[in-house]
């Protein structure tokens, strides 16, 4: 058991790494890795994928402060916007990883996996809708939220695939995007730990070490090391060709989403 929670580390020094390089809250990476992990060392099938959401969100939490902190320096968040979404995001976050919680493996290893084929794509494409419109009233906001917030919680992410693209369409410029993204991330990884913690808390079946759907062994290790690796790609993010490297991140998401498919299938 012990050898195994030395690759938490690991996957904290990879997850930290990326989130700090393209700015995103290391969810899509993280998941596939911990299903995996959770597979190979006989975790409850029943209960793979809950843990895996669960422990993401939790680690998101410290890597989303840490991403709000910088590009808040940087005069990059839209706090008016983090304000009238954040209530709807939370919501959506909390109601979504409670009924996941009620999903079994099954379905919801094949709703992630289709969700990150998209997000994947997303990446590959660099996908970023031209202005339509203005950024909606307070009720709109509230219902962007709340809907980004729910698809945030079945895939355990801080919701920058969805955020992002929103705002860009609402004519928030590409900077200001980004870094609100950041911000509403806090919210949506709060909710969605508590919400998987509350959903797996009566949960019987689960391995030992075990706060609900959050694994600690797991959740420790790769927040002690994404703490620390995050600020590393922030700073190489200023000198890598990021644009190229996120092109062949998004691909390599795809074969991600790919194995954790041919492994639900078989």
């Amino acid at each position: 058991m012990t050898l195994w929670w030395l690759a938490y580390p690991l996957l904290g020094i990879f997850g930290g790494f990326v989130a700090g390089l393209f700015g995103v809250g290391g969810g899509l990476t993280l998941v596939p890795f911990m299903y995996m992990l959770f597979v190979a060392q006989n975790f409850p099938p029943d209960h793979v994928m809950h843990l895996a959401l669960g422990t993401s969100m939790a680690t998101i939490v410290f890597t989303s402060i840490s991403s709000m902190r910088a590009h808040h320096a940087h005069g990059a968040v839209r706090w008016d916007i983090v304000r009238r979404m954040a209530p709807g995001l939370v919501l959506g976050t909390f109601g979504g990883s409670l009924v996941a919680g009620q999903v079994p493996t099954g379905p919801m290893t094949a709703i992630f996996v289709v969700i990150v084929y998209y997000a994947s794509l997303q990446m590959m494409l660099d996908f970023k809708p031209h202005a339509h419109r203005q950024m909606p009233g307070n009720l709109g906001r509230f219902i962007a939220g709340g809907v980004i917030g729910v698809i945030s919680s079945l895939v355990a992410a801080g919701g920058g695939f969805l955020s992002v693209p929103f705002m860009l369409f609402c004519n928030v410029a590409i900077h200001n995007a980004v870094g609100t993204s950041s911000a509403l991330g806090f919210p949506i990884a709060v909710a969605g730990a508590v919400g998987y913690i509350v959903a797996g808390w009566s949960d019987s079946g689960l391995p030992a070490y075990s706060f609900g759907y959050i694994y600690l062994p797991a959740f420790i290790g790769i927040v002690a090391m994404s703490i620390l690796m995050a600020p590393v790609g922030a700073k190489l993010a200023h000198k890598l060709p990021v644009k190229q490297l996120k092109r062949a991140f998004g691909g390599f998401l795809a074969l991600l989403a790919t194995k954790m498919l041919h492994s639900l299938i078989g």
